[in-house]
């Protein structure tokens, strides 16, 4: 594959995601499919995701010990260490399912990196039923998340426990 997303012309709005999601998915399973650097493939998802959907902060969080500790990321300047449980990010590791917020406002002990940030969406992948990091997606959009984007982001995981 080479490195172009070939993606719909129009830039998704918030519930009209599905079919630049069916278009990326598979590309980004291409994309990972020959290359075992877990950095390398973590980059270029964060960097698609980014592409595709304009986000405002892409990133994924290692699990290291008790912290989240920051990898590869697509914006501006983000927290580097994250204990287990604190923010969303953490809750999503503590929990171990998906985290929706559509008002990081109203999320009691939102670690605020950026006042830009309105919203967001924390998945977390497992490896051998750990797990291993977790996905953070911000928006500068109150209510920018659904169900929607968790169904597709979660597909993730068969993508990425191939080379983590």
């Amino acid at each position: 594959m080479s490195e172009d997303l070939n993606l719909p012309n129009t830039m998704p709005k918030a519930g009209d995601r599905r079919a630049q999601y069916q278009a990326l998915l598979p590309q980004l399973a291409s994309l990972t499919a020959h290359e075992n650097d877990s950095v390398a493939n973590l980059a270029n998802i964060t960097a698609a995701l980014k592409e595709a959907f304009g986000f405002f902060w892409v990133g994924f969080y290692r699990v290291m010990g008790n912290e989240l500790v920051l990898g590869p990321f697509q914006g501006p300047l983000a927290c580097t260490r994250i204990p287990r449980g604190n923010g969303v990010c953490g809750v999503a590791w503590a929990e171990g399912n998906t985290q929706i917020v559509a008002d990081v406002n109203q999320f009691p002990g939102h670690i605020a990196c950026s006042t830009v940030s309105r919203s967001e969406i924390v998945v977390p992948f497992s490896k051998a039923g750990k797990i291993v990091l977790v996905l953070d997606i911000d928006s500068d959009q109150l209510n920018d998340f659904s169900d929607l984007d968790k169904e597709y982001l979660e597909q993730l995981q068969s993508i990425i426990e191939r080379f983590m």
